[in-house]
């Protein structure tokens, strides 16, 4: 398990349905966190696959969820088994799955390659466990060497995992993530850069991981879409890999998918055979799967020749790529790519400019090979069109194919986001294409000091504090607010502001309407260092704490202040009420010594002093004030400090307006004559 972070989706000892203990995290990526569990009923560890908040609620991955959630009907050893599919109550949605105690494949890569027998077992496993996803028609996609667990490090316990961009392979049945490339470009079948998905490209995958352990490297495709597409063209160099390894290998990645094994049936009756002793110190190359070739004949066509019908036989002709595609991309690291087709060098021309324009990074020409097949002379000048629209985004990635376009992205802002989804729809219609386009607002990332400035820039009644925020809020981090402020417009306007400026991100602004005259003595309260003092309410009839600070009429509230035993210095207490009148608590008249030592008794490590007490106790004692109270509904305020000096030359009357406390205490922070050492305050709610 790794390091838990404030801003994780589940926290450890939290209860899910009443079923799964979250016992840690082990694992955390761009859509969400796995965690390790505990089911408290049957004991069984169970791994938990978080959303995160904004995307539980975008219908395009709850239905990539309940692609996922559907492999419980799947019942194989080597793939994972998934029991259940849920929602918090805060929104976030989960999968339950097996916990796969051990080790990534990937480990083994890591560490500088693996023996050609233990790539075997692992491939005999993973097959067998292809052929069960594959007859309920679910394609992986993705298979890497992360994506396949070994067990106990045990190669014949591998177990595949992660199906979160598995392709139903059924006719008429539509992908999760659309038919346009999924996966990792390392391992990636050569078609499924082109948007097509099959069992076999499974297979190509299986043999690309098993090269790519073996070497302890992960293969080089190249550093931009054209390298990777031609590349994918040739079968990878197996040169040093042993028989029959190599074979296996040489057959599982063909560029064509009808030269690759027919099924992962078939595979697993082929590594059978490689793993029987008496076969194993054979260097056999079998390749029964393989169909015949067709022989290509050129005949003589008499007085054709002098006609140049043979030079038109022989001109080159342009591919035919269906559907024809074009994919597009900046990334949040700024890096730019581009691959895709065009039906001529003009059209070619043209999108590689408006790249250019709206990336500010150049895409080689082979990025973009000519190919037949566009579905209409426009196509290059559409396509064009829909990567400028992009231009704005921070970063983006839009994917064209045949007659659908689809743009993702993050805007700087709202404004920016709703301009450019009106411009991309725009422009789709304009090319006859159907365009959807899905736009969160940014920025990408925020900083909470940047939040802090903005809201402290709309406090008026006092600090406003951005509570539970890390120092870079990503997407889909809530930015919450608390504190006081002296109307409710301004908490309203607070939200506007932060609303426009977070993006997309959640705001809740929980803030406390206070009267003018407490907001007043807020403004002044200087940022004090807390050292450990604090306010404790109390109901003097029962002799009960109160927790809450809520009294109603006639109730008779005690008011302590707790500060450590060892604490020096001077203490001045008052409470600020409703009607914009001061009562001076510590000193007065006839308590007029503030010094620490002289009031109260320590108890332990605290020294509890009470300010305000029981009418009983105050009976006769000049020195105990005590108050009840009244009908004069509203918020008032206990303000302590702890200075170290009296806080005034002379005592104040024990009953004064705020202003003019507020006007002496300004005197008192401008001149600098006295050091404040922490402030305190608590607020007294009186209700009907």
């Amino acid at each position: 398990m790794i390091d838990p972070l404030p801003g994780d989706i589940f926290r450890k000892g939290q209860l899910l349905n009443n079923t799964y203990e979250i016992e840690g995290v082990i694992g955390r990526g761009g859509t969400g966190e796995v965690y390790r569990a505990r089911n408290q009923i049957t004991g069984r560890v169970v791994a938990v696959k978080a959303l995160n908040r904004a995307l539980s609620a975008n219908e395009a991955y709850l239905a990539l969820v309940r692609r996922e959630e559907e492999m419980r009907a799947i019942a194989s050893d080597a793939v994972v088994r998934y029991t259940d599919c849920s929602r918090t109550d805060d929104g976030h949605v989960y999968l339950v799955m097996d916990f796969v105690d051990g080790a990534p494949l990937s480990d083994w890569l890591e560490r500088g390659g693996a023996r050609p027998r233990d790539l075997l077992v692992v491939a005999h496993r993973v097959a067998e466990g292809l052929v069960a996803t594959h007859a309920r028609q679910i394609v992986h996609r993705d298979l890497s060497p992360d994506n396949i667990v070994l067990r106990g490090g045990a190669p014949e316990q591998a177990v595949i995992i992660d199906f979160g961009i598995a392709k139903d392979a059924s006719a008429g049945a539509r992908t999760i993530v659309g038919n346009d490339f999924a996966g990792k470009y390392e391992y990636a079948a050569p078609e499924q850069l082109h948007g097509r998905a099959e069992p076999r490209s499974d297979l190509y995958a299986l043999g690309a991981l098993l090269l790519a352990t073996f070497r302890g490297a992960v293969p080089d495709v190249g550093g931009s879409p054209g390298e990777v597409v031609a590349r994918k063209q040739r079968p990878p160099d197996t040169t040093g890999v042993p028989e029959p390894l190599r074979g296996l290998i040489d057959d599982l990645t063909q560029p064509d998918p009808a030269r690759r094994p027919p099924s992962a049936a078939a595979v697993v009756a082929a590594i059978d055979a490689m793993l029987k002793p008496a076969e194993a110190a054979a260097p056999r190359r079998s390749r029964r799967w393989l169909p015949a070739l067709p022989l290509l004949a050129l005949v003589a066509l008499g007085g054709a020749w002098a006609g140049g019908l043979l030079d038109r036989l022989l001109a080159p002709s342009l591919p035919t790529v269906s559907p024809y595609t074009l994919v597009a991309e900046r990334g949040e690291d700024g890096r730019a790519t581009l691959a895709g087709h065009a039906p001529d060098a003009s059209g070619r021309a043209l999108i590689l400019s408006a790249f250019a324009a709206a990336s500010g990074a150049a895409a080689p020409e082979d990025a973009v090979p000519l190919a037949a097949g566009a579905p209409s002379a426009e196509w290059p000048a559409a396509a064009a069109a829909l990567i400028g629209e992009a231009a704005p985004l921070a970063s983006w990635r839009l994917e064209i194919t045949g007659a659908e376009a689809y743009l993702a992205g993050v805007a700087p802002d709202r404004a920016a986001r709703d301009a450019v989804a009106a411009g991309f729809a725009a422009a789709a219609r304009a090319a006859g294409l159907d365009g959807r386009a899905e736009l969160a607002a940014g920025p990408a990332s925020l900083a909470a000091a940047d939040v802090r400035d903005l809201i402290a820039a709309l406090a008026d009644c006092g600090p406003l504090d951005l509570t539970g925020a890390a120092d870079a809020m990503p997407l889909g981090a809530t930015v919450a607010v608390a504190g006081d402020v002296a109307d409710r417009s301004t908490a309203d306007r607070l939200r506007a502001t932060l609303e426009q400026a977070v993006g997309d991100r959640p705001v809740r602004v929980d803030a406390t309407v206070l009267n003018p005259a407490l907001c007043t003595v807020l403004r002044l309260l200087p940022a004090g260092t807390g050292g450990g003092v604090s306010i404790a309410l109390g109901e003097a009839a029962t002799t009960e704490p109160n927790l809450t600070g809520v009294y109603r009429v006639g109730d008779n509230p005690t008011i302590d202040v707790l500060v450590p035993a060892d604490a020096e210095g001077h203490l001045w207490v008052a409470v600020a009420d409703v009607g914009g009148n001061l009562f001076n608590l510590l000193p007065n008249i006839a308590r007029p010594d503030s010094a620490l030592a002289a009031l109260g008794e320590p108890g332990g490590a605290t020294r509890r002093i009470r300010v305000a007490f029981g009418l009983q106790e105050a009976a006769g004692a000049a020195d105990r004030p005590a108050f009840t109270i009244d009908e004069t509904f509203g918020k008032s305020m206990v303000i302590v400090f702890r200075t170290d000096r009296p806080l005034f030359a002379d005592l104040r009357p024990m009953t004064e307006s705020v202003e003019g406390f507020a006007e002496a205490l300004g005197g008192v922070l401008a001149g600098g004559s006295v050091r404040i050492l922490s402030t305190a305050t608590r607020m007294i709610d009186s209700r009907k």
